[in-house]
């Protein structure tokens, strides 16, 4: 079946707030809506699209998932789809606000609301519980005060799914904890995934930390690296 099949796909992004939910039908449930399959196969393009930098595509498929999912009239799973979008933004270092999620935060769970709060790289301790438990020792290494430690790395190497992976070190990142391990983690992450957006926008910080520090060999490097995936080299 392909009530397992789709739903056993649909946790596969780990960036997504119990995406379970959008599709059921597994362990001899009832086979998914049409409007399930839909917001499925949409979200799964947009995300592809964004990750490899063609917004257009991107935009047109979140927009299918939306009317969906819409389809529906919860709000709760249109704030889980807004920050599916905003999380996959974040892996790229694009720190725009979650509009999106902020017009139905009202309806929001406290799951979301705490899954928000982290992408914004604030985060309490009383939300971890809440947050998908591949991200809570990442983000309670953001409660420690003390500068990311190499020996800190293996909290994201840990991070089986590459997208979480990103999430999670672009979080580390905008809150003051880019340790030159995490910027390379990162990069090398979008690397393997060939994800174009993230990939140039993790080298483009590794360029100017090079350049901040002197070291215009690394940075001329790094730039380079940045030309092959844009296609101007």
């Amino acid at each position: 079946m392909i009530g397992c099949r789709v739903a056993r796909i649909s946790v596969r992004p780990a960036v997504c707030i119990a995406v379970a939910a959008l599709v059921a039908g597994c362990a001899g449930g009832p086979p998914p809506a049409a409007w399930q399959l839909q917001a499925q196969g949409a979200g799964e393009r947009a995300i592809a699209a964004a990750l490899r930098g063609d917004t257009r595509i991107a935009e047109v498929e979140a927009a299918q998932q939306r009317q969906a999912v819409a389809r529906t009239g919860q709000p709760a799973l249109l704030a889980r789809v807004a920050l599916q979008h905003c999380a996959v933004r974040r892996a790229s270092l694009d720190w725009a606000p979650c509009e999106r999620f902020d017009a139905l935060r009202e309806d929001a769970g406290p799951a979301e609301r705490a899954y928000a709060s982290y992408l914004s790289g604030r985060v309490d301790a009383g939300q971890i519980p809440l947050l998908p438990a591949w991200h809570r020792p990442a983000a309670q290494r953001l409660l420690d005060s003390r500068p990311v430690a190499p020996a800190d790395i293996a909290l994201l190497t840990a991070i089986d799914d590459p997208l979480a992976r990103l999430v999670a070190a672009a979080v580390w990142f905008h809150a003051g904890q880019g340790h030159p391990q995490v910027l390379a983690l990162a990069t090398e992450t979008a690397s393997a995934q060939g994800w174009s957006r993230p990939l140039l926008a993790w080298l483009e910080v590794q360029a100017r930390v090079a350049d901040q520090a002197g070291d215009a060999l690394s940075a001329q490097a790094l730039r380079r690296r940045m030309a092959l995936v844009s296609g101007t080299r």
